[in-house]
């Protein structure tokens, strides 16, 4: 099964090699939905929070604080499934499947070799005697290798691992849920485009309960994992894929848009309480793990139709939303290598939090610039020469 499904992936990135194929005529007219990508912004940024925090927990989630941080990721799911549908769903007739292939690698790709390039030039930097004891034993070569497969975002099996905690992306771990993205695109293409919303609704309510089993039942109360390249863990991510995308894409069907006043300060605040809000249940799992299935069946499909059906207004919070929406996907994929050195430093010196406060912030603004930097002077001129030289307008 893992053997198939890794073969099924790496089909959909052939196509990476055979872009310089012919041009694809397509144009984008639609409406562009300003405060989904700002949430997205929201959202990445407590990720990085939620990191920060992280190494001073000990892996005792009853410490941790911004505890849910890691649900972001499933909001990011479902911000996807609404996104492809809306974007995608009315023009088949006009596109193939390798025109949408070659649109979602170059809106996609660019960056994970970005997060690559700067989690292979981190990696020594992250050393620590007492977190990451074999990463000085690491051959140049070996990590050039995992680097460059990296690059094409292959997952790579346990034997090359080589930090230790069993990421498939060892230089770049989050670069996990990206590789989900892709297999999210491929299921769209091949299958999803073509169901009707009662066979969607259908799949969900079947993907809700994998995910209901996951987290109530599961014995660790929580949707934790997804990033390791084992049966265990692609059934995790695989679960956490599947009921946000199936609910997104659902919601982009039957989207009609309200009035809702305020709608982007009051969707952030939501987002941020959801990510922010502390374990609970103790040694009673399944009631955290019924919170978090609660939040991801019901409060984030919801939080994404209310952003689609609201406006940013004002200058200022224009900007603002602007520049979230911008960072929100180069600062996710580009943080995690900062993550390790500082993680590596807090293990090592053992400072308080207040005494890792100047080095945590800046972990913070540092990836904030470096997102920014990335974005404009890399990402986007990337992009739009891809769009030029491949896509015909």
């Amino acid at each position: 099964m893992k053997s198939d499904f890794i073969i099924f992936y790496c089909l959909y990135l052939t196509f990476y090699f055979k872009i310089i194929m012919e041009k694809t005529v397509f144009k984008d007219t639609k409406r562009h939905y300003e405060i989904l990508d700002a949430l997205r912004g929201i959202a990445a940024l407590m990720v990085v929070i939620f990191h920060l925090f992280e190494i001073f927990s000990g892996g005792d989630h009853q410490k941790q604080i911004i505890n849910h941080g890691y649900l972001a990721v499933d909001f990011f799911f479902v911000l996807s499934g609404f996104v492809i549908g809306y974007a995608y769903d009315d023009r088949w007739s006009k596109m193939t499947l390798k025109d949408f292939f070659k649109r979602r690698l170059i809106r996609l790709h660019p960056m994970i070799v970005m997060g690559m390039l700067i989690g292979g030039i981190a990696f020594y930097f992250s050393y620590s005697p007492n977190l990451f004891p074999g990463i000085n034993n690491i051959p140049y070569w070996k990590l050039l290798l995992v680097t460059l497969v990296g690059f094409f975002l292959f997952p790579l099996p346990n034997s090359f691992d080589i930090r230790g905690w069993a990421e498939m992306y060892p230089t770049n771990g989050p670069a996990w849920s990206l590789f989900y993205e892709y297999v999210a695109n491929i299921f769209y293409g091949l299958f999803l485009k073509k169901l009707s919303n009662k066979i969607i609704f259908i799949l969900s309510a079947i993907a809700a309960v994998a995910l209901i089993y996951l987290t109530i039942f599961g014995e660790n109360g929580d949707v934790i994992g997804g990033w390791s390249l084992d049966a265990k863990q692609i059934q995790i991510g695989l679960t956490r894929l599947s009921y946000p995308f199936l609910a997104g894409l659902l919601v982009s069907r039957i989207f009609k848009p309200t009035s809702i006043k305020n709608a982007f300060l009051w969707c952030s605040l939501l987002v941020v309480f959801i990510l922010a809000f502390p374990r609970i249940g103790g040694n009673y799992h399944w009631i955290n793990g019924l919170y978090e299935s609660l939040v991801i069946i019901f409060a984030f499909p919801l939080i994404v139709y209310m952003g689609a059906s609201g406006e940013i207004k004002g200058k200022i919070s224009r900007k603002i939303g602007n520049f979230l929406g911008e960072i929100s996907y180069p600062i996710y994929i580009i943080h995690y290598p900062f993550i390790y050195i500082f993680s590596a430093y807090v293990v090592d010196k053992k400072p308080s939090m207040l005494e890792a406060l100047p080095a945590a912030l800046a972990v913070l603004f540092g990836s904030i610039l470096v997102a920014y930097l990335s974005l404009k002077l890399y990402d986007i001129p990337v992009r739009k020469w891809l769009m030029k030289k491949y896509i015909k307008r």
